[in-house]
């Protein structure tokens, strides 16, 4: 299936956050140009360490004189808190929002810029759904604690799209424009399509022959065609070229380039 999917995002964590700073707050706290949002529009980023690693992973949208943060629910009370962490001398209030909501995926090049939107939706299928699942890969729409944690970069993954290198200081900034302007990135996140149906256990081991450990799988599912299984691995920059292969678990496997 290649879309459009209506994903149900009801248990999603959402934190309306108000006051006189909220602008600069999340300006300064967040990879997203807060800034720059206008009043219905929403970016997707994170909340980066002063390390420059992924501590959440979040969605961002303007509405009124408000922003609502949103995230996937494991993240719910951890990015409160960091929320709340660094609120010490701000003009910021945050109000938890409960209820229906979801998102529409038209397809996995459409995943990343759609927003959460508040309300009940007919079609809306559950993370679970297979073909959710198989678009989230296609997308390399992020789950957190499997696809990247806080031993990631932002630009390892899919959010390297959207980084705004004009923005301005915000915590974490300094390594990930460093790596920008060097351009050496040690690994980054593919796409692969493994050959054969049976299922890939979990950071199943990528090789390739110029690198033995190539790499590792994150997450994976069986393909819509039934006879290979679409798999997230990060891979090493003298592998992941899109269009070659690699070897997981003896498997040959094609590399693309997300989104696929």
């Amino acid at each position: 299936m290649s879309g459009p999917v209506v994903v149900d995002r009801s248990s999603w964590g959402r934190l309306r956050v108000t006051g006189g700073d909220r602008v600069r707050f999340l300006q300064g706290l967040t990879t997203v140009n807060v800034q720059a949002l206008d009043d219905g529009a929403h970016g997707w980023g994170a909340i980066l360490s002063p390390k420059g690693r992924v501590l959440s992973v979040i969605d961002i949208a303007h509405r009124g004189d408000g922003f609502v943060v949103a995230c996937e629910p494991a993240l719910a009370e951890k990015t409160q808190q960091l929320l709340e962490r660094y609120a010490v001398m701000d003009d910021v209030a945050f109000e938890p929002l409960a209820g229906p909501a979801h998102q529409l995926w038209p397809d996995a090049k459409g995943a990343w810029a759609a927003g959460i939107v508040e309300g009940p939706h007919p079609d809306a299928r559950p993370d679970t759904d297979e073909a959710v699942e198989r678009m989230r890969l296609r997308a390399g729409f992020l789950r957190y604690g499997l696809d990247v944690d806080e031993d990631h970069f932002p630009f390892e993954t899919p959010l390297a799209a959207m980084l705004d290198y004009g923005k301005g200081c915000y915590v974490g900034q300094e390594p990930v424009f460093r790596v920008h302007a060097q351009g050496n990135a040690a690994r980054t996140l593919r796409l692969l399509v493994v050959d054969g149906a049976d299922p890939l256990a979990a950071k199943a081991p990528v090789a390739h022959p110029a690198k033995d450990n190539a790499g590792v799988v994150t997450s994976s599912a069986l393909a819509e065609d039934g006879s290979s299984v679409l798999a997230l691995a990060y891979l090493h920059r003298t592998t992941w070229d899109p269009g070659g292969t690699v070897t997981v678990a003896g498997r040959p496997a094609r590399v693309l380039e997300l989104p696929a």
